[in-house]
């Protein structure tokens, strides 16, 4: 048997919309698609996701949605908490250290991104193409130490 919750909708102008889940979905992955429900005003968004996160805090999933939708708003320190958590329950997940590695660089903090980009690598993440073209990454790779770090890795820069 499963069990269902009501959840408010958090930034619901009205406040009288719940999303009803059932609490075995919140552990099982959903793919919504790069983008699926990304408009040009990310508030409804990202209360749907607050919601689903509010009433199930280690949902990977949708920490990892909610987290990329703060960075798109800009919201980047909100977007780095995310990224911190979801390393915390990824450890061995090269891509939430990317993601990381991102949300430090877009936080000014480059001495932090490079090492969480170095864990990234250590740990698996191969995608060198889309770090060399990343905006989230731009003030790293103004770094000349990000190119010490790909040369220790045998990466063409």
């Amino acid at each position: 048997m499963k069990s269902i919750t009501r959840v408010p909708i958090v930034g619901d102008p009205q406040g009288d919309k719940e999303l009803v889940v059932s609490l075995f979905d919140l552990q099982q992955p959903f793919d919504l698609g790069e983008d699926q429900f990304l408009g040009d005003d990310c508030d409804w968004e990202i209360g749907f996701f607050k919601s689903i996160v509010d009433a199930s805090p280690n949902y990977v999933e949708a920490l990892a949605h909610l987290g990329h939708l703060y960075t798109r708003r800009g919201d980047y320190h909100r977007g780095l908490e995310i990224d911190k958590h979801l390393v915390r329950l990824r450890p061995d997940d090269p891509t939430v250290y990317y993601n990381l590695a991102c949300s430090l660089s877009l936080t000014g903090q480059l001495d932090a991104a490079l090492v969480q980009l170095q864990k990234a690598i250590e740990r698996g993440y191969t995608d060198y193409s889309y770090m060399f073209d990343d905006e989230d990454l731009e003030s790293v790779r103004n770094d000349p130490r990000f190119f010490d770090l790909m040369a220790r890795f045998n990466k063409p820069v």
